[in-house]
Protein backbone atom coordinates (compact mmCIF):
# COMPACT_ATOMS: atom_id res chain seq x y z
CA UNK A 1 0.00 0.00 0.00
CA UNK A 2 1.11 3.39 -0.87
CA UNK A 3 0.61 7.11 -0.55
CA UNK A 4 1.32 9.45 -3.67
CA UNK A 5 0.98 13.71 -3.58
CA UNK A 6 -2.01 14.65 -5.34
CA UNK A 7 -1.84 18.07 -7.31
CA UNK A 8 -2.65 20.03 -3.88
CA UNK A 9 0.10 18.36 -2.44
CA UNK A 10 -2.56 16.96 0.01
CA UNK A 11 -1.65 12.82 -0.01
CA UNK A 12 -4.01 10.63 -2.28
CA UNK A 13 -4.91 7.23 -1.49
CA UNK A 14 -4.41 4.40 -3.91
CA UNK A 15 -5.83 1.16 -4.19
CA UNK A 16 -3.01 -1.88 -3.42
CA UNK A 17 -1.22 -3.06 -7.10
CA UNK A 18 -0.15 -6.75 -5.46
CA UNK A 19 -0.92 -8.93 -8.49
CA UNK A 20 -0.09 -8.90 -12.21
CA UNK A 21 -0.49 -12.06 -14.84
CA UNK A 22 -0.89 -12.33 -18.74
CA UNK A 23 -3.93 -14.13 -20.55
CA UNK A 24 -3.09 -17.67 -21.27
CA UNK A 25 -3.96 -18.75 -24.90
CA UNK A 26 -5.80 -21.61 -22.91
CA UNK A 27 -8.24 -19.48 -21.46
CA UNK A 28 -9.77 -17.78 -25.02
CA UNK A 29 -13.10 -19.39 -26.05
CA UNK A 30 -14.93 -19.76 -29.06
CA UNK A 31 -15.42 -15.57 -29.33
CA UNK A 32 -11.93 -15.07 -29.38
CA UNK A 33 -11.87 -13.21 -25.66
CA UNK A 34 -11.16 -14.73 -22.25
CA UNK A 35 -14.02 -17.03 -20.82
CA UNK A 36 -15.74 -15.72 -17.94
CA UNK A 37 -14.38 -18.91 -16.07
CA UNK A 38 -10.82 -17.91 -16.12
CA UNK A 39 -11.54 -13.77 -15.45
CA UNK A 40 -12.94 -15.53 -11.79
CA UNK A 41 -9.58 -17.42 -11.72
CA UNK A 42 -7.10 -14.89 -12.17
CA UNK A 43 -9.38 -12.92 -10.12
CA UNK A 44 -8.63 -15.83 -7.10
CA UNK A 45 -4.76 -14.82 -8.09
CA UNK A 46 -5.47 -11.75 -7.08
CA UNK A 47 -7.15 -12.35 -3.98
CA UNK A 48 -4.01 -15.08 -3.03
CA UNK A 49 -2.08 -11.93 -3.73
CA UNK A 50 -4.33 -9.79 -1.39
CA UNK A 51 -4.45 -12.77 1.24
CA UNK A 52 -0.78 -12.77 1.25
CA UNK A 53 0.03 -9.09 1.76
CA UNK A 54 -2.75 -9.51 5.03
CA UNK A 55 -1.27 -12.43 6.50
CA UNK A 56 -3.89 -14.90 5.68
CA UNK A 57 -2.12 -16.54 2.98
CA UNK A 58 -1.01 -20.94 2.07
CA UNK A 59 1.33 -20.14 5.14
CA UNK A 60 -1.32 -19.14 7.34
CA UNK A 61 -3.26 -22.06 6.65
CA UNK A 62 -0.15 -24.62 7.50
CA UNK A 63 0.91 -22.49 10.54
CA UNK A 64 -3.02 -22.15 12.24
CA UNK A 65 -4.86 -24.41 10.64
CA UNK A 66 -7.22 -21.61 9.48
CA UNK A 67 -8.42 -19.77 6.00
CA UNK A 68 -10.62 -18.03 4.40
CA UNK A 69 -13.88 -19.11 2.20
CA UNK A 70 -15.70 -16.93 -0.39
CA UNK A 71 -19.41 -16.24 0.86
CA UNK A 72 -19.98 -14.01 -1.99
CA UNK A 73 -19.02 -13.11 -5.46
CA UNK A 74 -20.15 -10.45 -8.43
CA UNK A 75 -17.83 -9.70 -11.36
CA UNK A 76 -18.75 -7.28 -14.31
CA UNK A 77 -17.23 -7.55 -17.57
CA UNK A 78 -16.40 -4.20 -19.02
CA UNK A 79 -13.82 -5.10 -21.85
CA UNK A 80 -12.44 -7.94 -23.80
CA UNK A 81 -8.99 -9.32 -22.18
CA UNK A 82 -7.11 -11.67 -25.77
CA UNK A 83 -4.26 -14.18 -25.49
CA UNK A 84 -1.44 -12.72 -24.32
CA UNK A 85 -2.56 -9.39 -22.74
CA UNK A 86 -1.07 -8.09 -19.58
CA UNK A 87 -3.25 -7.68 -16.59
CA UNK A 88 -2.67 -5.26 -13.60
CA UNK A 89 -4.51 -5.96 -10.27
CA UNK A 90 -5.56 -3.21 -8.20
CA UNK A 91 -7.95 -4.29 -4.72
CA UNK A 92 -9.59 -1.66 -2.41
CA UNK A 93 -11.10 -2.84 0.80
CA UNK A 94 -14.87 -2.09 1.72
CA UNK A 95 -15.24 -3.25 4.52
CA UNK A 96 -14.64 -5.74 7.75
CA UNK A 97 -15.18 -6.69 10.69
CA UNK A 98 -14.23 -9.85 13.15
CA UNK A 99 -14.56 -12.53 10.72
CA UNK A 100 -15.45 -11.11 7.12
CA UNK A 101 -13.70 -8.99 4.49
CA UNK A 102 -15.18 -7.49 1.70
CA UNK A 103 -13.23 -6.14 -1.09
CA UNK A 104 -12.97 -5.47 -4.96
CA UNK A 105 -10.46 -6.10 -7.29
CA UNK A 106 -10.30 -3.97 -10.38
CA UNK A 107 -8.67 -5.74 -13.47
CA UNK A 108 -6.71 -3.30 -15.97
CA UNK A 109 -5.11 -4.38 -19.41
CA UNK A 110 -1.75 -3.36 -18.21
CA UNK A 111 -0.07 -1.84 -21.66
CA UNK A 112 -3.73 0.36 -22.49
CA UNK A 113 -4.39 1.21 -18.70
CA UNK A 114 -8.43 0.09 -19.57
CA UNK A 115 -10.21 -1.78 -17.05
CA UNK A 116 -11.72 -5.21 -18.41
CA UNK A 117 -13.46 -6.61 -15.06
CA UNK A 118 -14.31 -6.18 -11.44
CA UNK A 119 -14.45 -8.70 -8.60
CA UNK A 120 -17.05 -8.15 -5.61
CA UNK A 121 -16.01 -10.62 -2.76
CA UNK A 122 -17.36 -11.28 0.35
CA UNK A 123 -14.78 -14.00 2.50
CA UNK A 124 -14.92 -15.59 5.73
CA UNK A 125 -12.09 -16.60 7.91
CA UNK A 126 -13.17 -20.38 9.03
CA UNK A 127 -11.00 -23.07 11.56
CA UNK A 128 -10.45 -25.79 9.18
CA UNK A 129 -10.82 -28.14 12.00
CA UNK A 130 -14.01 -27.27 12.94
CA UNK A 131 -15.16 -25.86 9.37
CA UNK A 132 -16.71 -23.31 11.18
CA UNK A 133 -16.26 -19.39 10.84
CA UNK A 134 -13.92 -17.94 13.63
CA UNK A 135 -12.62 -14.46 14.45
CA UNK A 136 -9.68 -13.11 12.40
CA UNK A 137 -6.31 -12.81 14.79
CA UNK A 138 -5.65 -9.49 15.98
CA UNK A 139 -2.27 -9.45 14.05
CA UNK A 140 -4.82 -9.54 10.40
CA UNK A 141 -7.44 -7.04 11.91
CA UNK A 142 -5.13 -4.79 12.39
CA UNK A 143 -3.21 -4.70 9.33
CA UNK A 144 -7.21 -4.50 7.64
CA UNK A 145 -7.44 -1.42 9.96
CA UNK A 146 -4.15 -0.33 8.42
CA UNK A 147 -6.03 -0.68 5.06
CA UNK A 148 -9.24 0.76 5.96
CA UNK A 149 -7.59 4.07 7.23
CA UNK A 150 -6.68 4.78 3.82
CA UNK A 151 -8.81 2.90 1.56
CA UNK A 152 -12.07 4.50 3.76
CA UNK A 153 -10.79 7.88 1.96
CA UNK A 154 -11.45 6.68 -1.21
CA UNK A 155 -14.84 7.40 -3.21
CA UNK A 156 -17.04 3.79 -3.28
CA UNK A 157 -16.66 2.38 -6.39
CA UNK A 158 -19.66 2.20 -8.60
CA UNK A 159 -19.17 -1.54 -8.95
CA UNK A 160 -19.91 -2.69 -5.51
CA UNK A 161 -23.12 -3.38 -4.34
CA UNK A 162 -24.92 -3.80 -7.76
CA UNK A 163 -27.82 -6.29 -8.48
CA UNK A 164 -28.23 -8.03 -11.30
CA UNK A 165 -31.26 -7.04 -13.18
CA UNK A 166 -32.44 -5.47 -16.41
CA UNK A 167 -33.23 -2.54 -14.90
CA UNK A 168 -36.42 -2.13 -15.73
Amino acid sequence: MSMSDSPTGQAQAVLLALHRETVDPAWIDYNGHMNLAYYVLAFDHATDAFFDYLGLGAAYLEASNCSTFALESHVTYGREMKAGDPMRFETQLLDHDAKRLHYLHFMYHAEEGYLASTNELISLHVDMGQRRSAPLPRSVIERLDQVAAVHDALPRPAQAGRVISLGR
